[in-house]
């Protein structure tokens, strides 16, 4: 299944964090940090401003994004762990030099 964001919605798929420590210690996942980075998989066409114009997003599909903690929705797709989040809650996008 395919989704298709509406407006100025992100399709993230987070990425997930090392389960264990620099010290090798083995973390269960309720003591592991929310995940804030994650691949674009779609993106939506854009808010429209004043007149009724789109505006175009910043993002594109395939970029790696740091966004806000507790932004967006989860949900699960095919046994994958998604999130649904506006362009806003996007704070960076992940540049290799």
């Amino acid at each position: 299944m395919k989704l298709r964001p509406l407006s100025d919605r992100i399709v993230i798929k987070p990425i997930e964090r090392e389960a264990r420590t620099a010290s090798g210690i083995i973390l269960p996942e309720s003591a592991r940090e929310k995940s804030q980075e994650g691949e674009v998989l779609a993106v939506g066409p854009g808010a429209r401003n004043d007149k009724g114009e789109r505006m175009s997003l910043d993002i594109q599909v395939g970029d790696i994004v740091l966004y806000a903690k507790y932004a967006g929705a989860e949900l699960k797709l095919d046994d994958e762990k998604l999130l649904i989040l506006r362009e806003s809650d996007i704070l960076a996008v992940v540049e290799e030099e």
